[in-house]
């Protein structure tokens, strides 16, 4: 298709006013502009549109007359494309894609995605789950429209909004030693088994703690799924970090799981929500950023436990 919009906006105007005058004059369009759209949507479409009466104007022929219905409809439709792009940004309303890590979306999501749609009755929520590399690049493809995510590997195409700080605490089962101790030290656990958890960024944050102390954690196990981690912590096979704590002290098979704080400055992943810096946004992000910032702050996170929150 090689005509245009504005050639049917010309044609259709000139059918409407009778001469290519009075649509000059309707349109504020030059005549001479008027007339080559004409002549050249005639040319592409072969076939004659307008009789020229000299000094009478113009009359639709058969064929224009056809046309002239058909082109008409096609603007409507392209009015109507206009004012849906409109309503997408100015309401709250439409499919908004947030992403989320993995390990917090179990957490969050689900209390989050409800009470947003309960105060927004017309706007959907399409979860996506994945670590921070996956996010990051979804981001930038315009595949997720915001994420939930932590500080990790921020460049300035990605524009992030703080939102709480979560400080590294050990995670033990309640038959280790150090399942009773109010806190622990790097140094103290550097030498025992560590089950990591295995994702791009976070391995490297979690490293990167005793890398800074000098030290070398002894790596017994890695894993890319938290669940696993905290059934293997719980059943005894060694510690593992953490920052986001949930609600539950149960790992999945039911045993139990022991939160312990680790003493120094570490520091903490700070949890935010992140979205492309060239992203226009709509009403219906503006809504759940906002929506977000008010449900996850120092004084309650979805799904987290209440007391390993620290003030921004």
């Amino acid at each position: 298709m090689r005509f245009t919009l504005k050639q049917l906006e010309y044609f259709v105007a000139a059918g409407e006013a009778g001469s290519i005058a009075r649509a000059s004059e309707r349109i504020h369009v030059s005549q001479p502009a008027i007339s080559t759209a004409i002549a050249q949507l005639e040319k592409e479409l072969n076939v004659q549109l307008f009789l020229r009466h000299h000094a009478q104007g113009l009359s639709l022929t058969p064929s224009g007359t056809s046309l002239f219905a058909e082109a008409r409809r096609v603007l409507e439709q392209a009015g109507d494309l206009y004012a849906v792009a409109s309503a997408s940004v100015e309401e709250v309303r439409g499919q908004l894609r947030l992403g989320c890590l993995s390990t917090l979306a179990p957490m969050i999501v689900p209390e989050l995605t409800l009470s947003f749609t309960t105060a927004f009755p017309a706007g959907r929520i399409a979860p996506v789950t994945a670590h921070q590399e996956h996010l990051l690049a979804g981001l930038r493809r315009a595949e997720i429209d915001v994420a939930i995510t932590y500080d990790l590997q921020l460049s300035e195409d990605i524009a992030f909004r703080p939102l709480v700080a979560l400080p590294v605490h050990a995670l033990v089962g309640e038959g280790h030693p150090l399942a009773r101790r109010p806190s622990t030290t790097l140094q103290e656990l550097a030498s025992l088994p560590c089950v990591l958890l295995d994702l791009p960024f976070s391995r490297e944050y979690f490293l990167s703690l005793f890398n800074q102390e000098k030290l070398s954690p002894n790596v017994a196990y890695r894993f890319s799924q938290i669940d696993v981690i905290r059934t293997m912590v719980a059943n005894g096979y060694g510690y593992t970090l953490m920052n986001a704590v949930p609600r539950s002290d149960r790992a999945l098979d039911g045993r139990k799981l022991v939160p312990i704080r680790i003493e120094g400055e570490h520091r903490p992943m700070i949890l935010g929500l992140a979205t492309a810096t060239a992203l226009n946004q709509t009403k219906l992000l503006q809504a759940f950023i906002q929506h977000a910032a008010t449900c996850i702050s120092t004084g309650y996170i979805p799904g987290m436990a209440r007391d390993i929150v620290k003030n921004l």
